[in-house]
């Protein structure tokens, strides 16, 4: 008799706990589990701002894919399309023709990208913030701000160089702009003619907010705590222009920046749109609460790409969370396998215990079971919850040794920028 194929298109977080649930349950024989992902590993996406910075070491926040999922077949590869009627999705290989591949049971967890804008000028300047391989671009791009503002004699230059904008105060834009903000004033000590005065840290928020997930009164709390940092927040205010680096911004204001970072939030992965899979006006996948995809047999999905009604909060849909991602995915795999053998399906049901937010070293807002945290206790529990939902224990312990090594040694302030451009002196010595 031939093995049920099961394949998870993706390998974030539902795509990889869900793989994992699978191979801890399934017998051997019972049936086969194919992971498709462009990439080999699942970025942590929550300590990205301390791999940013230099708390972390980037490689200490991802996990490689195959080494997890041992019992599970990984391919390294793009999924293009999704064709629910015969029960084929289209893979793009990095190189090679695309093929299609059949399945069983497949589980859409293609999750989320960034959601851009048509701005003049931010397709060509701006840099995202979602995966390991931009945040160590960011980090490397602000050093190399420095030590260009030190090597030049035009002021605007030097201006220009030391203009850091970030776009959007949700999780992402704050968090990423607390840690290199902290960085960047740090390693101004190694720059005798910068001082930490001359760097120039702007937020650009849209709404009346920042952080809504923290609740109003931690969200001003936290846009007083950036402001007596030092840092400009602009609220009720849009990016409208960044061509050639000049930030023209809806409230008139308009500057030379050669930072543009756009955490603006995200939408569901596009490639939802080639398929024949039922979608809601946000292009995401419409789910039972069972997380079976509506209307179709033998589809899942969770995550970011789905909209799963929040059983509590009736009419309303589970957020776009990590929190719900990783217990979602938990309820997919049982799920998954209570259908192979017959059984009863669950519903998810989670309510949502809060949310904490990282602003910098030993700084942070937390709001967990109504209970609000700012300061020195909240940046703690930002780090204690996050490294006990980082996956592997081989991971947990690099990360715990990390952050005990920053007790005792400084940042090492280091710009490995040139590694984007490895073979420049090659090129130069064989003109």
């Amino acid at each position: 008799m031939t093995r049920p194929h099961i394949v998870i298109a993706g390998g974030g977080y539902v795509g990889m706990y869900t793989a994992v649930g699978l191979q801890k349950r399934l017998t051997r024989g019972e049936a086969r589990v194919t992971v498709i992902d462009p990439r080999s590993s699942m970025t942590y996406q929550p300590f990205l701002p301390e791999a940013a910075a230099g708390s972390l070491e980037p490689r200490h926040v991802v996990v490689p894919l195959r080494r997890l999922l041992r019992r599970c077949d990984v391919i390294t590869a793009r999924v293009s399309s999704i064709d629910s009627a015969r029960q084929t999705l289209r893979v793009e290989p990095p190189q090679g023709k695309p093929y299609d591949l059949a399945y069983d049971e497949i589980v859409v967890a293609l999750g989320s990208v960034a959601r851009t804008l048509p701005i003049p000028g931010l397709k060509e300047h701006g840099m995202g913030f979602k995966q390991i391989e931009e945040a160590i671009a960011l980090r490397n791009h602000v050093l190399d701000r420095l030590d260009l503002a030190t090597s030049v004699l035009d002021s605007g230059t030097r201006q220009r160089a030391l203009t850091f904008v970030f776009v959007g105060g949700g999780y992402a834009g704050v968090e990423a702009l607390g840690e290199i903000e902290d960085m960047a004033r740090f390693a101004t000590r190694y720059y005798d003619t910068i001082d930490d005065r001359d760097l120039r840290f702007v937020l650009v928020e849209a709404t009346d907010r920042i952080l809504p997930e923290v609740g109003i009164d931690m969200g001003r709390y936290t846009v007083k705590r950036l402001r007596d940092r030092g840092i400009d927040v602009r609220l009720n205010t849009r990016l409208e222009s960044a061509v050639d680096h000049h930030i023209v911004l809806s409230d008139g204001d308009e500057f030379d920046a050669d930072t543009l970072v756009w955490t603006a939030g995200v939408k569901a992965n596009p490639v939802l749109g080639d398929t024949d899979l039922p979608l809601d006006d946000k292009g995401r996948i419409k789910a039972c609460t069972n997380l079976r995809v509506e209307g179709v047999e033998h589809a899942w999905a969770a995550g970011d790409n789905a909209a799963v009604p929040d059983l509590t909060n009736p009419g309303h849909l589970c957020s776009p969370s990590a929190q719900h991602a990783v217990r979602q995915a938990r309820v997919l795999a049982d799920n998954i396998i209570s259908c192979l053998r017959g059984h009863e399906l669950a519903d998810y049901e989670h309510k949502h215990v809060g949310s904490v937010a990282s602003l910098g070293l030993y700084k942070g807002v937390a709001q967990v079971y109504g209970i609000k945290l700012r300061g020195f206790p909240a940046w703690f529990m930002h780090r204690t919850y996050h490294m006990s939902r980082m996956p592997t224990f081989n991971k947990k312990v690099r990360v715990i040794l990390d952050w005990t090594l920053a007790l005792f040694f400084r940042r090492d302030i280091v710009s490995l920028g040139s590694l984007q451009r490895a073979r420049d002196d090659f090129v130069r010595a064989n003109r």
